[in-house]
Parts: C-alpha cells; structure tokens; sequence
C-alpha cells in the first residue's frame, strides 16, 4: 500500500508517494516447546494448524525431545486451549501416551499458566530491537530462530521453576487473573 503527499491539482508523481508496510509486512508461525533441561526443536508452520498438523509435530517432534528430556517418563506436557490442541485425535493420543507424560489439565481463559507466552515476549522485544528492521520473511524466520536458539537457560528455567507458584495463585484465584 501506498501514501499519497501531494497538493490539489499536482500530478501523481512517484515522488509524491510513499510505501507503507501494512499490519506489520507479513508473519510466521512457529512450534516450539522447551523443558526446565533445554530449549527444544523448532517447528516453521507454513500452513494454519489443523488438529492433524498438531498432532503430527507432536508425534513426530515433542514426542522424542519428551523422552530424550525425559527418559523415566511421569513428565507434565502444557498446553493451552487452541482448537487443535483440543481436537479429538490429539487428546486421544496423549491418553493413550499416558505412561510417559501427563497432558496437564488447562483452565479456560488462563494465560497466567502459560509461561510460554513469556518468552514470545521477549522474543518479540529482542526481534523488534534489531535494526534495520525484517525486510522479508525469510528475514524474520532467520531471526527469530537465532533468537530462540540464544535464550537465556536462567531465563526459561525460572519459568519453569515459578509453575507450582503459578499453579497455586491461580488456584487461590479461583481461575482469576494472576499477578503472573
């Protein structure tokens, strides 16, 4: 899109217009997940995720990093309430993974529980720091991994570490919001 600067009765130059990025210039959407022990893979989801994509990274990318993270199996996996996470299929498959890791239980509308959302703050306060800003996606995709790859360990195991505290405020909150 562009802007137009020019006065009544001026010719439509190209030097009376200005480009103009609109609703940020584009986006991308990654997987990820991460464990007290380390950061872990990194999903490009090139299409809207679907109860079958989820499922098939969950297969095919949480499963493994769970039992590498986790060999003795009884872990707690997070997740929020996103439609696909809640599809069918996929809470079918951790019932039946059950022995491994445990699905924690979500309560509706509670972003106080999901440190993950933490850390897409400050990855989004890192991305938007650097200059000069993503010209392109293959940019912004470049970017965004080598932040995620350069996360502070301190940082996501504090968050990993405040859960119970998390856990409790919400609870005495009775799914109220949280100071979290």
């Amino acid at each position: 899109m562009s802007r137009v600067r020019r006065l009544p009765g001026e010719p439509l130059l190209s030097s009376c217009t200005a480009g103009h990025t609109q609703a940020g210039g584009g986006c991308i959407m990654l997987w990820v997940t991460f464990s007290w022990v380390s950061l872990g893979p990194v999903v490009l989801v090139e299409q809207t995720m679907k109860a079958a994509n989820y499922l098939n990274i969950t297969v095919d990318q949480l499963h493994p990093y769970m039992a590498f993270v986790f060999p003795t199996g009884n872990e707690i996996f997070q997740q929020d309430n996103a439609p696909c996470h809640k599809a069918w299929i996929v809470l079918e498959w951790f019932q039946e993974n059950n022995d491994e890791f445990h699905l924690m239980s979500w309560p509706p509308n509670s972003l106080d529980l999901n440190p993950m959302e933490h850390i897409w703050d400050v990855m989004e306060r890192q991305l938007r720091a650097q200059t000069p800003p993503c010209s392109n996606i293959s940019t912004l995709r470049d970017r965004c991994l080598d932040i995620w790859h350069n996360l502070s360990p301190v940082m996501y195991q504090k968050l990993v570490t405040s859960m119970h505290r998390r856990v409790a405020a919400v609870l005495k909150a009775k799914g109220g919001a949280t100071c979290y």
